[in-house]
């Protein structure tokens, strides 16, 4: 039998493909799909089903794709114009050969949501797997704020019964195959251990050992960022887009061509790290690293102009084009061939991001000269800062900009430094030529000795 999951780096976003026999089905699958058809190849097996557990908000399925791809049909939850694909009920089932795949209504991450309940037939009545999406992670469950504030306690109810009267009636031995791990959006606290039962979730989740009224309070009082590309990401999986045939190739260009296009609208994203962004950047970068891309760039790249890249090393781009077009970024034209070093070979003008240690913060803040700035997303705000630092998420800096004093020195301070210098660049872009980033940031604050407030 195959069963592999796949997982999509940046995203946190687990898809699986499982096989036996001659045929397969895949399971929320990503966006960049031929690694589906490439494992079905090597198995000598067809894709022939594919299951969306939900309308995902946070990355743009691959379920289009693989059908045009593959022939293979798809299937999903009641209550949404897909604008494709089969309509879902309880206790709908497929077989391939010996296994049986069920349909389990769980609604509460959203309406539609279905779980899916994988039985061996010939090992056992008892389920040995179980596809939760987004409502049961490893060590957390699903969010339920997403379709707005009005449907959050009917969602959080409805996640309760789902979980505790369908998903957990399974048996403990039953495997659990979330849509994500740690580091999504889709949840607060995912575990970093990926492989889970449903036994051990009983045991050591949290919220399942919670009674339905402090599940409720637990969850309407969680506060949890939702990127605006969120909506963007739902009327694409809605059906309201042409699939995408292959991979944006970028092509090399030239500084000059660069200017060209900036100049015509594109946007500039620079993926290179702090220290190197610091040194020397292109005036108007958006300087988003490569492990933030998925975190990050649904807040601060445009949708409606084209991508030109920054990369240090071309060896990136296929990383970096994969978690764009994830994330619905498809017209990604190009990169600055021979990178930063090349666009100052040729005598193009560019921009430097001063920085600061903690020891010159620390000393200017005490003197009433720095205004302290804290970019992080909420949740980890909440969970630590420096004493008096103001707090505004990257992703709105831009709108509450005129929160930010221009008559001190700004020191944007994350939790090491990279939403340190994508602040900077920021404040930098509208005029705040005072605006530093913290290089160490608050790790290297307390390492230094100096106070910070916890909240354990």
């Amino acid at each position: 039998m195959l069963f592999e999951r796949i997982s999509a780096e940046g995203l946190a976003h687990f898809s699986y493909i499982i096989g036996t026999g001659k045929t397969a089905f895949v399971v929320d699958p990503r966006r960049d799909c031929q690694i589906y058809q490439d494992i079905a190849r090597r198995e000598g097996i067809v894709i022939s089903h594919i299951f969306e557990t939900h309308r995902n908000e946070d990355f743009v399925t691959g379920s289009l794709e693989l059908m045009e791809r593959t022939g293979a049909r798809t299937y999903h939850g009641p209550g949404l114009d897909w604008g494709y694909g089969i309509e879902l009920k309880e206790g709908d089932s497929y077989e391939f050969d010996q296994l049986e795949l069920q349909a389990i209504h769980t609604p509460g991450h959203t309406y539609e949501h279905m779980a899916f309940a994988l039985y061996d037939r010939k090992a056992g009545e008892d389920a040995f797997a179980v596809f939760t999406g987004d409502a049961l992670f490893v060590g957390e469950v699903g969010r339920t704020d997403l379709p707005g504030p009005e449907h959050v306690e009917r969602l959080t109810r409805a996640l309760y019964h789902s979980l505790n009267h369908k998903i957990l009636s399974l048996g403990d031995g039953a495997l659990v195959c979330p849509a994500h791990g740690a580091g999504s959006v889709c949840g607060r606290d995912i575990n970093e251990r990926e492989m889970s039962t449903i036994g051990l979730e009983r045991v050591q989740n949290t919220m399942l050992r919670l009674s339905e009224e402090e599940f409720v309070r637990r969850k309407m009082n969680e506060q949890l960022d939702r990127p605006p590309y969120f909506s963007v990401m739902e009327s694409m999986n809605l059906g309201r887009r042409i699939p995408m045939d292959r991979l944006p190739d970028p092509r090399p260009m030239t500084p000059n061509e660069i200017e060209t296009e900036i100049r015509d609208g594109a946007a500039l994203l620079d993926v290179r790290m702090q220290e190197s962004f610091a040194g020397a950047y292109i005036k108007g970068a958006i300087n988003i690293w490569v492990d933030g891309l998925a975190s990050y760039a649904g807040w601060l790249l445009p949708y409606d102009r084209p991508l030109v890249l920054v990369v240090a090393d071309p060896l990136q781009l296929d990383r970096v084009v994969r978690i764009l077009i994830r994330m619905g970024y498809e017209n990604i034209i190009g990169y600055l061939k021979g990178g930063m070093s090349q666009w100052l070979k040729e005598g193009k003008d560019y921009d430097a991001l001063p920085t600061m240690n903690v020891h010159q913060v620390k000393q200017g803040y005490e003197k009433g000269e720095i205004f302290l700035l804290d970019p992080r997303p909420n949740h980890e705000w909440e969970d630590y800062r420096v004493p008096g630092a103001h707090h505004i998420f990257v992703g709105e800096l831009e709108k509450r900009v005129s929160e930010v004093p221009r008559d001190k020195t700004v020191a944007c301070i994350c939790s090491s430094g990279f939403r340190g210098s994508m602040a900077a660049a920021i404040l930098r872009q509208k005029g705040f030529g005072n605006a530093r980033n913290v290089l160490g940031g608050i790790g290297a604050w307390k390492a230094a000795g100096y106070e910070v407030e916890d909240r354990e």
